[in-house]
């Protein structure tokens, strides 16, 4: 017997077997979220949360209070003269570059250096002894401006030309234009799409300490640590070694803290370094609206051929967006639009092009879906209107439409960027969802009672989601890992995806469990920093939990083959006789605690640490020619909602919905239920309640929960069904056959709008498609209501 081996875990050759089932929070299981307890008592630690050093300052922004124009004289006396003030720092104080544009084309700055974009753009930061006192400083600045006209709209950006932020993109595959002029019907339509607030629950916020040297360790509120450190570093001039990000957790994130954090960042920093002490940065919420982008708005100019039946021959279509002074991310998010305005539609003919156009608004970026919702409302709205122009269910016009099977005879499964659609599954997802939400007889109860009556009249709409998943900037997908196993074997979890409240550590740590078979409070999460795991991608693009739960994967499995090589050295077995079990290791005929193997693993001199990496396989994609296979894999899912409206107000209610979505195996299901149902009621908002508006001076209005309105309790389905398809397997090898969940059920909501759209179309008896772009506002209901009343007049 070996000295390190209790007795009673010797296996007797015919013995009982005592392992327990399975390890407590592994994947596939409904765990905990690691933080919800501490969300709901309060203890969890946010940015704004931590004691700061001694002595440490507050920066506030002082903004420009002119939409367009260059500045011709500035007086910041009375603001350096107010009480608690240190210091102002303008565009002269960036040390080394005052410029933090995510891209090359080097077109943010820092504070506003002369010509002024927006209404609201940084000019200055306030550095005081409290937050308070550099706020109310902010405002005794006295700057005067030369104005310029400034255009806000797609439709102003036009007339104004003020040309685009970006290169546009362009996809096609046959000839769009002869497939439209020989097929037997077609239409033209434009549809307006509107933007949307991030909202986030914790705004921005930033605290930069410095240390000896270059040194500078900076807490943010991002979502994407490595460039925050690479921005804060070059406005410094140092290296990025030199930098150090630190993300415990956000407050919400869903794509606004992406690139946004990079200004307030920047200007702690910088604030930090001139004055050698800590300084903390946190807008207020109005001045975070005000000053941060949005979800990108668009006008999109449709042209369409079918036949008879309703099966589409040919789409030429026109994305315009509104995109701000700079380019951000709009290029991605305009491209990514494109690549989903087929959603699950096969397009015989096509041709779609982006036209990210620059205005002087906020530059907007990333929001949870990255453009892909605004281009598959636009699929949405095309089945409409055939449905309408040929008088049928528009369940029927999209089904006939479905992309075919991997191998369809009829090719019937090449997207416009040319990518073959191989893992198509949502034909049964339709089919179940019809017969669970007995779709197909509530619609038939629907057009008895608008028959009848005279004011309130229903809708209902079955609407489908295919998403593709990965970075299309193929060199994001990529992600890093380090994992610690110490002797008591107690494990130590890093990696390079930040957690915003969408469970991603909680996911990643029960891949680590399930790894060495230990149970999930035995894997202690950590906080991402830019110096443990370097140069990490944003946790973005819904790729969170398949890049760094494959990293943190590949790390956990380096140890756990060093102790199966040790183990089977050590005692004198195969490798094939070392199993790991729940919370065990089976060695021969023996079982062996996991602390006790790791401690004697230890004692030899076996390496437990160990720093894990993934990349995606298989993707590539070349943007000049339009053509590659961008994303990894696809998501699915569907949605069937019902509506009711008052056709003399336009006030409307979401009576039921019920949503089915594919996330392959899922690694955590009460998670990803959760992720579905805030996605759709997320979603719901951007096309039912949240409006952006821009005065005739260039103010956002919408500035403040006062005046922005995001969907309450009481805006939810009163009937509320989610269920995941509980029998799908993702093709690909994903971390544990799991899918993406973030982004692609957002896009559910989808089903609420063309509800809306029957609704409406009612009161003119389904013979037209009405008028209905996003959001879709009380009042734009009844101005659809009232057009089609009138037209039918």
């Amino acid at each position: 017997m070996n000295e390190h081996v209790s007795p009673d875990l010797i296996v007797e050759p015919g013995g009982a077997d005592t392992k327990p089932a399975t390890v407590k929070g592994g994947v596939h299981t409904p765990t905990n979220h690691d933080s919800a307890h501490k969300h709901v008592t309060g203890r969890a630690i946010y940015a704004d949360d931590m004691a700061l050093p001694e002595g440490a300052l507050h920066a506030y922004l002082g903004l420009s209070t002119v939409a367009s124009g260059t500045i011709t004289s500035v007086d910041l006396s009375a603001v350096r003269a107010a009480p608690g003030v240190v210091g102002v720092l303008t565009a002269r104080d960036m040390p080394a570059s005052n410029d933090i544009s995510p891209t090359h084309l080097h077109d943010e700055p820092v504070l506003a250096d002369g010509e002024i974009h927006f209404h609201g753009q940084p000019v200055f930061a306030v550095i005081a002894t409290s937050r308070d006192a550099a706020r109310r400083a902010a405002t005794k600045a006295n700057i005067s401006y030369a104005e310029a006209p400034f255009a806000r709209t797609v439709d102003e950006a036009r007339e104004q030309g003020l040309g685009l932020v970006t290169k546009p993109l362009t996809l096609e595959r046959g000839n769009a234009q002869a497939g439209l002029a020989a097929a037997p019907r077609r239409i033209k339509g434009r549809y307006t799409i509107g933007g949307q607030d991030h909202l986030y629950l914790e705004g921005h916020i930033a605290v930069a300490i410095p240390g000896e040297d270059d040194d500078m360790t900076v807490t943010s509120s991002t979502q994407h640590p490595s460039e925050v450190q690479h921005m804060v570093a070059h406005v410094l001039g140092v290296p990025s070694a030199a930098v150090t990000v630190n993300v415990r957790r956000m407050g919400g994130g869903f794509g606004g803290k992406e690139t946004q954090s990079n200004q307030f960042a920047a200007i702690a920093a910088v604030a930090a370094r001139k004055f050698g002490v800590a300084v903390k940065i946190r807008p207020d919420r109005d001045d975070d609206m005000i000053t941060t982008g949005k979800r990108h708005d668009f006008v999109v100019d449709y042209d369409v051929g079918f036949d008879e039946t309703g099966r589409i021959e040919a789409v030429d279509a026109t994305f315009a967006a509104r995109c701000g002074f700079s380019a951000d991310l709009s290029g991605p998010v305009t491209d990514r639009a494109l690549f989903h305005a087929d959603n699950t539609y096969y397009y015989p003919h096509v041709r779609l092009q982006s036209e990210p156009l620059k205005t002087n608004t906020v530059s907007n970026t990333a929001f949870r879906g990255f453009g892909g919702p605004q281009g598959l409302v636009v699929a949405e709205r095309i089945i409409e209107e055939i449905a309408y122009a040929l008088g049928e269910d528009p369940l029927t016009i999209r089904k006939r439409n479905f992309y075919g099977p991997k191998d369809d005879p009829e090719g019937r499964n090449i997207t416009p960027y040319h990518q073959t659609v191989t893992d198509n599954i949502i034909e049964r997802i339709v089919a179940e969802l019809e017969q669970s939400s007995d779709y197909h007889a509530r619609r038939d109860a629907i057009l008895a009672f608008n028959a009848r009556s005279p004011i309130i009249r229903k809708g209902i709409a079955l609407t489908p989601v295919k998403f593709g998943i990965s970075f299309t900037a193929t060199w994001y997908n990529q992600a890093g890992a380090l994992v610690h196993v110490y002797r008591d074997g107690s494990v130590h979890l890093n990696h390079g995806g930040t957690e915003m409240g969408q469970g991603l550590n909680t996911k990643v740590a029960q891949v680590v469990a399930e790894t060495f078979q230990i149970d999930i409070d035995r894997v202690k999460i950590t906080a991402t920093t830019t110096d443990k795991v370097p140069n990490t991608s944003a946790t973005a693009a819904s790729s969170g939990s398949d890049l760094n739960g494959m990293a943190a994967d590949n790390a956990a499995n380096q140890i756990k083959d060093r102790l199966i090589d040790f183990a089977a050295e050590h005692y004198q077995v195969s490798r094939e006789q070392v199993v790991f079990e729940p919370n065990v290791v089976r060695v021969g005929n023996q079982r062996i605690p996991f602390p006790d193997l790791v401690d004697q693993a230890y004692l030899k001199r076996i390496h437990l640490s160990a720093a894990g990496f993934y990349k995606t396989p298989d993707i590539h994609w070349d943007r000049d020619k339009g053509t590659g296979r961008p994303f990894y894999y696809f998501a699915y899912g569907a949605a069937v909602s019902e509506v009711s409206i008052d056709t003399l107000t336009g006030e409307y209610h979401v009576d039921r919905t019920d949503l089915l979505h594919d996330v392959g195996k899922s690694l955590n299901p009460a998670i990803d239920t959760g992720q579905v149902e805030g996605a759709f009621i997320q979603g719901l908002g951007w096309l039912t309640t949240e409006e952006l508006w821009w005065d005739d001076k260039g103010r956002l209005r919408t500035h403040a929960p006062s005046t922005y309105k995001i969907p309450l309790a009481s805006d939810r389905p009163a009937i509320f069904n989610t269920e995941l398809v509980a029998w799908s397997v993702n093709q690909e090898r994903t971390i544990r056959r799991s899918k993406a969940v973030g982004e692609p059920p957002f896009m559910l909501a989808a089903s609420v709008v063309e509800a809306l759209s029957m609704a409406v179309a009612s009161v003119a008896n389904y013979s037209v498609c009405p008028r209905l772009d996003t959001p879709c506002t009380p009042e734009r209901i009844l101005m659809a209501v009232e057009r089609l009343k009138s037209d039918a007049a």
